[in-house]
């Protein structure tokens, strides 16, 4: 093992494309070694008596949870939002609170996803002015909590070499409530950067945001792999080592209609992880969702309790990136952390 020292203190984590592949491998590599200290019961306490405000415009299990178990484990302490009990209901603005809130503590995270055009906006608004970082929790456009810890998994199980290897990610069938679209976008920005051919599946409806689309083309250019859009889930699926498929919302009603994404969904029901789908896989392809998923409309319980579903341990791994993100962004001091020869 080789001991290192990084240092973001203060850098704010909004989207994976504003940081450079070699601090997203920093990420990953202090990712790791916290997972691996927290295997073995090796205390971190990288953020003694530090605190970080979480606010969420949305509910939340895995997000919420990892950080703030995270910053328990890290020696610091999280307070836990919503708009509802904040002068954010009464009109407060994010140049209030980001004052505010970044002169009572050391961090300021953020979920606001369900609006197309506000919660991007809205976080970096609050950026501007905090003078302390700020963490994307999930916007409209990006969730790079969510695709930092995809990506430490996809690593786990296939080698940090993935050139050559294929990620469909996909639309899928859900009747619950329309989903934000961050999680695709994320996907498809991020992953071509380290190596990945990727396919993008949809509907006609369900189209992503066009800059983020851009974003994945120039990214997939740059790294001289493939970005494909295709029309049905069998094609992204075809001799895929990874598929993602998952429920969005219509773009175009997000913010003002969001049962119309639900009504026009009704006529793709047929857009399910099955067995049917995974055949056309690789015999040895990873199935992963960011949970939670409707089972039985985005997949079967045969494909997400099955041998080749990987998302127990991609929702584990929410807990040690996100762990990653504040302790290097938070700490004083440079974070000491080991890495494999």
């Amino acid at each position: 093992m080789i001991t290192k020292q990084a240092l973001f203190k203060g850098k704010d984590y909004i989207t994976t494309q504003e940081w450079a592949e070699a601090e997203i491998e920093t990420l990953l590599d202090v990712s790791a070694d916290l997972k691996r200290k927290f295997k073995n019961r090796i205390p971190h306490r990288h953020l003694p008596d530090k605190t970080i405000f979480l606010m969420f415009f949305d509910k939340s299990t895995r997000t919420r949870n990892s950080f703030e178990a995270g910053i328990t484990q890290l020696g610091g302490h999280a307070h836990f939002l919503t708009a509802d009990v904040m002068q954010v209901s009464h009109g407060e603005t994010p140049q209030d609170t980001g004052i505010i809130l970044s002169s009572y503590g050391h961090a300021i995270a953020i979920r606001h996803d369900l609006i197309p055009g506000e919660g991007n906006k809205y976080i970096r608004e609050v950026a501007r002015w905090a003078n302390a970082p700020v963490i994307n929790m999930q916007c409209d456009i990006d969730h790079p909590c969510q695709t930092l810890a995809d990506l430490m998994t996809i690593r786990e199980k296939l080698g940090k070499n993935l050139r050559g290897r294929k990620l469909a990610v996909t639309w899928a069938y859900a009747p619950s409530y329309a989903k934000p679209l961050s999680v695709p976008q994320g996907l498809i920005m991020l992953m071509p950067r380290f190596g990945l051919d990727v396919v993008l599946a949809n509907p006609p409806e369900y189209k992503l945001m066009p800059e983020t689309l851009e974003a994945a083309r120039a990214n997939a250019r740059a790294a001289g792999v493939r970005f494909d859009v295709v029309d049905n889930m069998d094609d992204a699926f075809r001799g895929a080592d990874i598929v993602i498929p998952k429920s969005w919302g219509c773009l175009d009603t997000m913010g003002t209609k969001p049962e119309e994404s639900l009504r026009i969904a009704k006529q793709y029901r047929h857009w399910i992880c099955d067995a049917g789908k995974m055949k056309l896989t690789k015999p040895d392809s990873l199935y992963m969702h960011p949970l939670p998923a409707d089972r039985g409309n985005e997949v079967t319980d045969e494909i997400i309790d099955g041998p080749h579903s990987v998302v127990f341990q991609e929702a584990e791994n929410r807990l040690h990136t996100a762990k990653a993100i504040m302790a290097l962004t938070m700490a004083d001091e440079a974070v000491d952390y080991e890495v494999a020869e």
